[in-house]
């Protein structure tokens, strides 16, 4: 029975800090990897991803797809056997928020002439 692949992920995030080492099956999908580090994202943090369509991952500086699988995602040259993956996180707050906030502050304002003629 061949034994299945591992692979050890860290995630560096925005500060610097890291979020695992963390080990995965090289089946489990980009997607999954998002949804982790959404549950164990570390408190305290300014910036928090609300949901894993928030999150990108970047490995050996390509954005990860979510279909893809980790197996597909490692780079087949430079990784050690038994090393540590680092994928870099990066938070995009989704768009529609900010959207509704902005209509709400486009009302039509009137404008005043404060000129003087002499």
């Amino acid at each position: 029975m061949p034994e299945e692949e591992l692979v050890d992920i860290k995630f560096r995030l925005y500060d610097g800090s890291d979020i695992g080492p963390f080990r995965y099956s090289a089946a489990a999908t980009v997607d999954m990897l998002k949804q982790r580090i959404v549950s164990d994202w570390p408190k305290g943090k300014t910036v928090i991803p609300k949901a894993a369509n928030e999150v990108k991952l970047i490995n050996s500086g390509k954005i990860l797809e979510n279909n893809k699988t980790v197996g597909q995602c490692k780079v087949p040259f430079g990784e050690i056997g038994g090393g540590v993956i680092i994928m870099h996180v990066v938070v995009q707050p989704s768009l529609s928020k900010n959207k509704a906030e902005k209509k709400i502050d486009d009302t039509p304002k009137k404008v005043a002439c404060s000129c003087s003629i002499m």
